[in-house]
């Protein structure tokens, strides 16, 4: 049975889950963090169902870095977890014939205890353990990851749930873009500050303000404004992690919460992958657009100690980058 030292941090992980309100990436991230710790694990991870695939959703310790890996269902211990709904063990991944051995190697696991999260009486995806150590789980550990994996199903279920509602979403959402709106960006932003100094593990914000659209508004109207400002939400919903948010703060400017990130290639990392899908031509009414958007990074807590602090140097980058973009414009003809 496990110990009373483990049930306390069990409830303490539950409160801190129940401050993270409605955010999804935020929990998931907060789990596979306090998890190793609780059973003596090396690495955790949560991945959803997608199709024929398993794919990394969140990450710790070994596993970090995996965030988007896929696994397939059908050659893969978790596969075989979300097949028949019971949670799996393996003492050998050198010798189990059930697990992707090329994965494993690839993080050095050699253990696992993998657990299946329900939403709705349908197995959604896993929650996992990971040892470099070979043997290096027991029952209690597994007794301890199954109270954990109700904990994070329960949370999903309410996630998802009200995730969809109406008025839930009016409150915390942008109209025209459906992201995040300045609010629920700011109340996410101060929990993942007070998350990353308890863990200490690093976050950044992106302050991303779009190129020309006064331009676009006054030649072309309303109406393709808006439809690029749509189309410059869904490309930044699309480069960004489960773990991350993306938000629309106000007319042409978003921020993006890049949670957790590595120091410094992470937060340049993102930076360009947004900038690559920004860039992308898009076409509306026949009519051919390329975008462009100005990007400034801060870095919690390199660079900034507190949250205005943090959105203020991000935003000061953001406009020197604008300039820069600029200066770089060729003259108008006439």
């Amino acid at each position: 049975m496990p110990s009373r030292a483990q049930l306390l941090q069990i409830i303490r992980i539950q409160t801190e889950i129940a401050q993270l309100g409605l955010d999804l990436g935020g929990m998931m991230s907060l789990l596979v963090l306090r998890m190793p710790a609780l059973i003596g694990a090396d690495g955790a991870a949560i991945e959803l169902v997608e199709g024929e695939d398993m794919v990394y959703q969140s990450a710790s310790g070994i596993a970090q870095g995996q965030i988007g890996l896929r696994l397939k269902r059908a050659n893969s211990l978790s596969g075989l977890c979300v097949r028949t709904g019971q949670p799996q063990r393996c003492d050998d991944s050198d010798l189990d014939p059930r697990v992707d051995r090329e994965a494993c190697r690839r993080m050095g696991l050699r253990s696992m205890i993998v657990i299946p999260l329900r939403h709705r009486g349908e197995t959604i995806g896993v929650l996992k353990a990971m040892s470099v150590q070979p043997a290096k789980f027991l029952d209690n550990d597994m007794v301890l990851l199954g109270l954990m994996s109700d904990l994070a199903g329960a949370a999903i279920y309410f996630a998802t749930q009200y995730s969809h509602d109406n008025l839930f979403n009016l409150a915390t959402h942008d109209g025209l873009t459906n992201l995040a709106n300045r609010s629920l960006f700011m109340d996410r932003l101060r929990n993942a500050l007070s998350q990353s100094a308890r863990d200490q593990r690093p976050i950044a914000v992106l302050v991303i303000d779009m190129d020309g659209l006064k331009g676009i508004n006054d030649t072309l109207g309303h109406r393709t404004g808006d439809a690029v400002l749509r189309e410059l939400a869904q490309r930044l919903k699309g480069g960004a992690r489960l773990s991350d948010t993306v938000a629309r703060l106000g007319g042409d400017e978003f921020g993006v919460i890049l949670m957790p990130v590595d120091m410094p290639e992470g937060v340049e990392a993102a930076v360009q992958r947004f900038m690559a899908a920004i860039a992308t031509p898009f076409t509306f009414e026949g009519k051919t657009h390329h975008l462009q958007a100005s990007i400034g990074a801060a870095r919690f807590p390199n660079d900034a100690s507190e949250v205005n602090q943090l959105i203020d140097l991000a935003d000061q980058r953001m406009y020197a980058v604008k300039q820069a973009h600029y200066r770089q414009r060729p003259p108008a003809m006439h």
